[in-house]
């Protein structure tokens, strides 16, 4: 069916968005795919868009005990796991001043924390397939700092660093390790704020897109690294 039949692969934040994109695409190619989402009730909504080929869990990447008993779940029913997409994240737009403790914590722990807990159980059992490929949804704005975006772009900093250190870690048990940075994304955004419709932006199939090209690359390469942005956005 596609050039992933066989594959089995976790996409986080994969209930929405472009999650959800990324969850559709690798079914279309013919993975098995297992997504999360903090959700109950927008699973089931996404799962009756992806099919039979797609496994829900109830899990926020923030709480690592909730990552584990997820892990244990793929474990037991995947056998091992080929693909990791650590997509789920949350956004705020907030000077420090006015930051929360407890918002700070949410977005530093779901961002940059949330895929910690998902890579270090997803390397053993890639090393059971012999290799594997985790893909690290970031932001152009983990190297462009932002007024008011201290949490988000410290989470999306940090999450860059962990990546290329993370790239360093595993490359030699044929785990690659990439992230994406997509500028704006026409897509639900923040707690709970949805984005204003704008033909300029970037679409969720975008960055999708991106991740099957990375995925098609022969084993002995990778593009670690990747920018993404919106080819014409309004002029200043």
């Amino acid at each position: 069916m596609g050039f992933l039949d066989g594959k089995q692969a976790l996409v986080t934040g994969g209930s929405r968005g472009i999650g959800l994109a990324i969850a559709s695409a690798l079914i279309e190619e013919g993975a098995e795919v297992a997504i999360c989402g903090r959700d109950p009730e927008q699973l089931r909504r996404s799962a009756s868009v992806l099919g039979a080929r797609a496994l829900t869990f109830a899990c926020d990447v923030a709480r690592d005990e909730q990552v584990a008993a997820m892990f244990d779940q793929v474990a037991r029913r995947f056998g091992g796991l080929d693909i990791l997409v650590n997509n789920a994240g949350v956004g705020l737009s907030a000077g420090v001043a006015d930051t929360t403790p407890e918002q700070w914590r949410t977005v530093i722990e779901t961002n940059l924390c949330g895929p910690f807990y998902c890579s270090r159980l997803a390397i053993p059992l890639m090393k059971k397939r012999g290799g594997g490929y985790i893909i690290n949804i970031s932001s152009l704005a983990g190297k462009n700092a932002f007024a008011g975006g201290a949490a988000y772009n410290a989470s999306k900093f940090g999450l860059n660093g962990f990546s290329e250190a993370l790239m360093l870690d595993v490359r030699y048990d044929k785990i690659r390790v990439s992230y994406v940075m997509p500028g704006s994304v026409e897509t639900e955004f923040g707690m709970g704020v949805k984005a204003s419709a704008s033909d300029w932006k970037l679409q969720s199939v975008d960055v999708a897109e991106q991740v099957l090209a990375l995925l098609r690359l022969p084993q002995r390469a990778l593009a670690s690294r990747v920018e993404m942005r919106p080819l014409l956005p309004p002029r200043k």
